[in-house]
């Protein structure tokens, strides 16, 4: 997913590229690291300057040491980890038109023009409002003249090119297999859920499991059939709750909930068991 500046599209030959920023921003999710690590190491592979950017949007906003040069051992044993060795946190001042000047501003200080943007919808929409708003920032910066020499600087960097990279343990973007974090997040609900299962089969109960996901089943629905959940709800299929006959099967009756699914349902419209 790209976003660009202007109309004309700048997409550059790789040998034209510079210096290319990463960062991640939103929630962490599984994978992340291997991705800031691929794209690092492949960047340096074709003599590509790589800096990291700190802390999310926050990072891009307050510059300085937030913005680091990325070298191939900074990204040596992260491959397995979770979570993202950049950091993730929540940025106010980017939902501002003055903080996002101030990012577009330490871009153009450390003469990036290429951004690599990993996160979920809300990170991916500001980097689209960003890329959308480069222009008007640009010019005016140079009207501020709070940058020096910036009447140089901005007439090589007239575009803005960025790339965005959906890392959502909810799988929630179309045409793609499957969003970074996604298989791992999988891989813990049925860990959880065989778990649970022995406790339900051992005092006759049935357990409720609430997973992740928001407006989007995947999860939930994957899960519920490898786990052999005996009734599933999700946002995509509408179902009139007081019209499903509870049956015990084996006493192991597992319902798989999005997060956020239960929020439609009143406490005394599910069925007591």
């Amino acid at each position: 997913m790209a976003f660009h500046s202007d109309k004309s599209q700048h997409l550059d030959k790789i040998g034209n590229v510079k210096k290319l920023a990463i960062l991640t921003s939103g929630g962490d999710s599984q994978g992340m690291n291997a991705t800031i690590r691929a794209i690092t190491r492949v960047a340096i592979y074709h003599g590509i300057d790589v800096y990291g950017i700190y802390e999310g949007f926050n990072g891009l906003i307050q510059g300085g040491e937030m913005i680091r040069r990325l070298s191939w051992d900074h990204v040596s044993g992260i491959i397995q980890k979770g979570g993202t060795i950049l950091g993730t946190a929540r940025c106010k001042e980017f939902h501002d038109k003055k903080g996002r000047r101030c990012a577009i501003q330490n871009l153009l200080l450390n003469k990036i023009q290429y951004l690599c943007v990993i996160g979920g919808d809300g990170s991916l929409t500001g980097a689209s409002l960003l890329s959308d708003e480069f222009d008007e920032h640009c010019l005016t910066i140079c009207e501020m003249q709070s940058i020096p020499d910036i009447a140089s600087i901005s007439s090589k960097m007239t575009f803005l090119n960025v790339l965005g990279i959906v890392a959502s343990i909810d799988n929630d973007m179309c045409d793609i297999d499957m969003t970074i974090g996604t298989d791992s997040a999988l891989h813990r609900i049925i860990d959880a859920a065989d778990s649970i299962k022995t406790t339900a089969g051992s005092h006759q109960r049935v357990f409720i499991i609430e997973v992740m996901g928001r407006r989007c089943g995947h999860l939930a629905l994957m899960s519920a059939l490898t786990t052999e959940a005996d009734y599933l709800f999700i946002p995509e299929v509408v179902i009139n709750i007081s019209k499903v006959n509870i049956i015990y099967l084996h006493a192991t009756l597992v319902w798989l909930l999005p997060n956020g699914s239960c929020s439609s349902l009143g406490a005394s419209d599910l069925p007591y068991v």
